[in-house]
């Protein structure tokens, strides 16, 4: 069985309040654009998936709204604290009670970074996998029954890009 994950950074995020709780920062106009061209790139390239874990921080789950809004059937999503500046180990351990056979999961760096870099067996050649910008997305796609049996080393990239690769 083919399980496929879908992993997103949050889009840029606003320092314009210097009082603002790191949780509760909301996107820059920039991070809104680079959202939404991540949702219109998952669309066109059918990568669509029917399942949502995302951090609860504000950015994530502003990333992720614009992302749905250019799916053509966006499915509901799940909000976990747990996944707010979450480590490697942590993502792992949530997606492992994922259910759906594509799963989208949105966090924050470093851990989304260090996350999708300890997934491919070979990771792509693009020079910003490494450093995971924001909304960068990664398409992983794993040979296995369940999540729970997924491993790092074991995924195959099957697609990789950066707003600055969509929209400059």
């Amino acid at each position: 069985m083919t399980l496929r994950l879908i992993l997103t950074r949050h889009a840029k995020s606003s320092w314009d309040d210097p009082f603002a709780e790191d949780h509760a920062r909301v996107l820059n106009a920039r991070g809104r654009a680079s959202a939404t061209a991540i949702g219109k790139w998952l669309a066109s390239n059918g990568y669509l998936p029917r399942e949502v874990l995302c951090s609860d921080a504000a950015r994530t789950a502003e990333t992720w709204a614009l992302i749905a809004a250019e799916l053509p059937d966006p499915p509901g999503e799940e909000y976990f604290h747990r996944l707010y500046h979450a480590p490697a180990t942590r993502m792992l351990a949530t997606l492992a009670m994922a259910g759906a056979d594509t799963v989208l999961m949105v966090g924050h760096n470093p851990g989304i970074g260090d996350f999708a870099s300890g997934l491919p067996a070979t990771p792509p050649a693009h020079p910003r996998f490494f450093d995971y910008p924001t909304a960068a997305t990664a398409i992983f796609d794993f040979d296995a029954d369940s999540w729970a049996d997924v491993r790092p080393g074991t995924g195959q990239v099957v697609d990789f890009t950066t707003p600055r690769d969509l929209i400059g």
